[in-house]
């Protein structure tokens, strides 16, 4: 699959991915699954190393996207974003298939298909070649969900967020109690050390930047989601 270099944000079931090309790090972005999860491919640009965020599904396009041949990057790692099914449903076969070491927070690890080989914490750090980023543990949509976060030294800084944080509010919540942690953690992890033109992508849907969303924390504490 070769993607679309003009990178928006947007990418459409069934379509192109969509690469975003940063100094020292591609970000491709693909969409997978009837429930339209986008799958990120993190890959350095100086060893060609490559990471995936949530082996969705569809796995025959996930390898596409990653590639077959020789010059295609090496995928070290996946990390899953959260516990929930849609987010892993290729988890097993990609791992296997390209011999990648598999990441999640120890708190939504167990329902995974393929037990972590690694389990990390808020303010860990994931390496990917010559990239380092940083682990987030946003409570609320999950007890374990994670996001990930590249400080680009020449850019603006890329966030992760899978089902935490999407454009027009937090991901959904099951309880009062689970929405209140995970405003607290996205006001305190995020858009209170993060500057505006922190740049962000979601598990489902279109980018955004936190500099757009970041009027309207108090709408969404008022209506409850």
């Amino acid at each position: 699959m070769d993607p679309v270099d003009e990178y928006t944000g947007h990418v459409e079931p069934g379509g192109p991915a969509a690469r975003r090309t940063l100094d020292a790090l591609t970000i491709t972005k693909v969409s997978v699954g009837p429930m339209d999860n986008n799958a990120y491919l993190l890959t350095c640009r100086a060893t060609s190393e490559a990471l995936l965020i949530d082996a969705a599904n569809d796995p025959e396009r996930l390898s596409d996207v990653i590639g077959h041949g020789q010059d295609r990057p090496t995928l070290r790692t996946i990390v899953t974003t959260h516990q929930h099914g849609d987010h892993w449903q290729a988890l097993g076969a990609i791992a296997g298939a390209f011999g990648a070491g598999t990441i999640a927070h120890p708190a939504d690890a167990a329902p995974l298909p393929v037990p972590p080989d690694r389990l990390v914490e808020h303010g860990d750090t994931i390496e990917v070649g010559e990239i380092t980023l940083e682990v987030i543990h946003l409570r609320g949509h999950t007890p374990g969900s994670v996001a990930l976060l590249y400080r680009d030294p020449t850019g603006h800084p890329h966030l992760f967020t899978g089902d935490s944080l999407f454009p027009g509010g937090p991901g959904r919540t099951t309880d009062p109690q689970d929405f209140t942690s995970l405003m607290n953690d996205l006001e305190s992890h995020v858009f209170g050390e993060l500057p505006d033109d922190t740049w962000f992508y979601p598990g489902h849907g279109d980018d955004s930047t936190l500099g757009d969303e970041r009027p309207k924390l108090s709408e969404w504490r008022e209506r409850g989601w």
